[in-house]
């Protein structure tokens, strides 16, 4: 067998030993992860209870490095923080009281095969209030922007709003193909990571 070679490595960061332990604990023994060190991992997974400067540091640094993935695991984000995790390369956040083993374990395959795992109630619930918020103060400071193609925020609105490819293209009446080459059009042009950070940019940009 080589499970092991195939395994995503993964390195923890916790405030405290025990938040440490537990994590540790509920990801050690799969076979499909393999705990490594942080220069070594392929995703990092960063636990925190808020978004204070430890938390920021660890995101920052994660950021420069342009390694690995981060799945930020937090009991609480503030809106304006939650664009900045983002922007930051945070691929996957959970919410503490959600975050199992299994849940948390999801989220690492998802980093480490380049996907996103923000949970509806986050990238779209908040994103949109944010959204609402950035689009105030463009407005407000007199700023106008070049609209993307009437497809791309179609499809960025739904992505926002927590749907998969298969509900967008059934909602926009296209194919699931269409869905995923309007996507990734965007991204290319934009250089932008994963879904995520398009619907990040389009709302730092007031598209929406």
């Amino acid at each position: 067998m080589t499970t092991t070679v195939s395994a995503v490595r993964v390195a923890v960061h916790a405030p405290d030993p025990i938040s440490l332990a537990g994590v540790t604990s509920g990801l050690r023994g799969r076979p499909e992860l393999n705990l490594a060190a942080d220069d070594d991992a392929e995703v990092r997974v960063v636990v925190a209870d808020t978004m204070d400067e430890t938390a920021r540091g660890l995101l920052r640094r994660a950021a420069r490095t342009g390694q690995a993935r981060t799945v930020l695991v937090v009991s609480d984000i503030k809106e304006a923080q939650l664009l900045d995790a983002v922007e930051a390369g945070v691929v996957a956040i959970l919410w503490r009281r959600e975050a199992g083993a299994d849940a948390l374990s999801r989220a690492v395959l998802a980093a480490a095969r380049g996907g996103a795992d923000l949970p509806p109630d986050l990238l779209g619930r908040l994103l949109k209030q944010v959204g609402r918020l950035q689009r105030g103060v463009l407005h407000a400071q007199g700023f106008t922007s070049a609209g993307l193609a009437e497809r791309e925020l179609e499809v960025l609105g739904l992505v926002a709003e927590g749907m998969d490819t298969a509900e967008i293209a059934a909602k926009l009446s296209y194919s699931e193909r269409t869905v995923k080459n309007v996507l990734h059009g965007l991204m290319s042009r934009l250089h932008l990571r994963n879904r995520a950070h398009a619907v990040a940019y389009a709302i730092r940009e007031g598209y929406l």
